[in-house]
């Protein structure tokens, strides 16, 4: 059975880890709850607009944003060394922190934040969302109210529903339990490194512990332990 702690932000986000690329900033908010869906909605919009305002307006844009992508409103912080390639929509409250990519005909809704070195990629929809330093939606993807940890990895076509059909507020079940999130919007919660193949959906409220990982048009729903590096070693 998976380890309840297995779910919590410490362990999901490696927050104890001296090496995790996280910034004091992000440390700090990440730890702020226990869980990862309590970083979303409000919270997360709060922490994006501090982070904004302490950067003066005119160095908010300073990465190379091509001259045929549209960035809407003065609270959108494109960092030195991050990249906004021709095509994409960038609406605030935005944070695309260095390194980061926002490829060609990617719409960002707002109410996003978008790590070191993270890609949000062509045709990549994401809207109230925590992209972590390294984590990637490279082709085709929605991101709906969703955190991804650091260096975990969309593959393409997967879709993070994000609203259940009933409008009810979403609940994260698994071991044994169900945890209300008071959140009407709340999409998939990957730890770091977790994974999902191509074309895989998820359910409002899928979580993926650090390392786990979904089959290509899997459908991912309620708390999904099946860490890869287990997987490779019964294969080997």
């Amino acid at each position: 059975m998976t380890p309840a702690n297995q779910i919590e932000n410490q362990q999901l986000f490696e927050l104890n880890q001296p090496d995790n690329r996280l910034s004091a900033a992000l440390k700090e908010f990440l730890g702020s709850g226990v869980f990862p869906w309590e970083l979303l909605g409000d919270r997360l919009r709060d922490f994006i607009c501090q982070q904004i305002e302490s950067v003066p307006l005119s160095e908010r844009i300073r990465g190379s944003v091509h001259s045929q992508s549209v960035i809407e409103g003065d609270d959108v912080v494109i960092e030195k060394g991050a990249v906004v390639e021709a095509g994409a929509l960038v609406q605030g409250p935005t944070y695309v922190c260095a390194g980061a990519t926002i490829r060609h005909g990617a719409y960002v809704r707002g109410q996003v934040h978008i790590g070191a070195d993270a890609v949000v990629g062509h045709t990549t929809e994401i809207k109230g969302s925590l992209l972590l330093p390294g984590a990637k939606a490279a082709h085709f993807a929605y991101v709906g109210n969703s955190v991804l940890g650091c260096e975990s990895n969309l593959g393409a076509g997967t879709k993070l529903a994000n609203l259940r059909f009933d409008h009810g507020l979403v609940v994260v079940k698994g071991l044994g339990e169900a945890w209300p999130t008071q959140l009407k919007k709340c999409g998939a919660l990957l730890g770091n490194r977790a994974q999902t193949g191509c074309n895989s959906v998820t359910n409002p409220g899928t979580l993926l512990t650090a390392d786990s990982y979904l089959k290509p048009t899997e459908l991912g729903t309620g708390v999904v332990h099946r860490p890869l590096r287990q997987r490779s070693r019964s294969q080997a």
